[in-house]
């Protein structure tokens, strides 16, 4: 078993909130859309930050700002090996998380949500640390229930093209709560709802990032679908906000939590905005719908609202001005393209 226990680690108790006194806290998938933003966050509170990837989705440039940072360590490492660590919070957001990226290697997928749950739970036993797990609103599959509550079970195809990372999330989420139960870890389940900023890929097959880098390129809008399938999108910085609140909830507040957008809109509705908003001459086009494809997607935040005191607060347009303007910046700087 490979040890990773850094040089300067704090030997904080695991029950430290992230917003007290220093200590270690270790991100799994630090190096992705997500987890940059995390790890940034988290040295902002004068934190010890340990950044673990393997760089499947994950890229250097999202992190290289931090590399400096002497609170901040890097290991390259795959969370389907075991691996040891002292810190008093652990972050578990390795995983792909756009369908072209998880259909790309579905079982590798599968294996890095459920071993990668595994052995993240096995790390937070040995060092009595908070895990908090990112599950995701694909646990509700296409759901017949809208929005859709914490304790809705879902609507999950177990052998479609999706459920490689759908089935793959819900497992983790059982092996979380069973962990919970049976060896009394302390841990924390939250579902993302679909979630856009800066540092996504150009080509990570988002809907959001599909659609403002057609715009900006003037090529045709592609939607799958009639488009009148909705979506809520979440700001970055907000959801890190939710994950945060959470982290820092006591120990009785495990979850599972919704952390999304409650504003509902059509993919059509979506592709307008970005349109407006680009100034883009592109043309909305219409193909096939893609199979599995949920038709509805909306969170009920209630429990984060009671819980947490937390709730988004960035309008959509304004989140998407900010995408844009990053999306714009990779596009016309050509290095910086090939960089990512």
């Amino acid at each position: 078993m490979r040890s990773f226990i850094p040089t300067e680690a704090y030997q904080e108790p695991a029950s430290a909130s992230t917003s007290s006194r220093p200590k270690t806290v270790l991100v799994n998938g630090g190096a992705g859309f997500l987890g940059s933003h995390l790890c940034e966050r988290l040295l902002e509170r004068g934190h010890q930050v340990i950044c673990l990837d393997n760089f499947y989705t994950g890229r250097r440039v999202n992190i290289e700002h931090l590399l400096q940072n002497t609170r901040f360590q890097l290991l390259e490492h795959d969370v389907r090996q075991p691996y040891d660590m002292e810190a008093s919070v652990i972050f578990n957001f390795a995983s792909p998380a756009s369908p072209p990226d998880y259909q790309r290697d579905p079982v590798g997928t599968l294996l890095t949500n459920v071993l990668g749950a595994v052995n993240t739970l096995d790390a937070a036993r040995r060092s009595g640390a908070t895990v908090v797990q990112s599950s995701t609103s694909e646990v509700y599959g296409d759901p017949h229930q809208n929005p859709q509550r914490e304790t809705y079970f879902g609507n999950v195809n177990p052998i479609g093209p999706r459920g490689c990372y759908d089935e793959g999330k819900r497992s983790a989420e059982t092996l979380f709560f069973d962990y919970h139960r049976k060896y009394g870890v302390d841990i924390k389940v939250g579902r993302i709802f679909n979630t856009y900023g800066p540092r996504m890929r150009l080509d990570d097959g988002r809907v959001v990032s599909n659609f403002i880098v057609q715009a900006l390129s003037n090529t045709d809008i592609t939607i799958y679908g009639d488009g009148r399938q909705t979506r809520s999108f979440c700001y970055v910085d907000d959801l890190i906000d939710g994950f945060l609140r959470f982290a820092d909830a006591g120990e009785n507040c495990v979850g599972p939590i919704n952390l999304g957008n409650p504003a509902e809109i059509t993919v059509r509705d979506l592709a307008e905005i970005v349109l407006d908003l680009t100034n883009s001459r592109s043309r909305l086009v219409y193909l096939s719908a893609v199979a599995d494809d949920p038709q509805q997607r909306r969170p009920d935040i209630s429990r984060a609202r009671e819980d947490l005191n937390w709730w988004p607060t960035t309008e959509l347009k304004t989140g998407l001005k900010r995408t844009i303007a990053y999306f714009d910046a990779l596009l016309t700087h050509k290095e910086v393209v090939e960089a990512v």
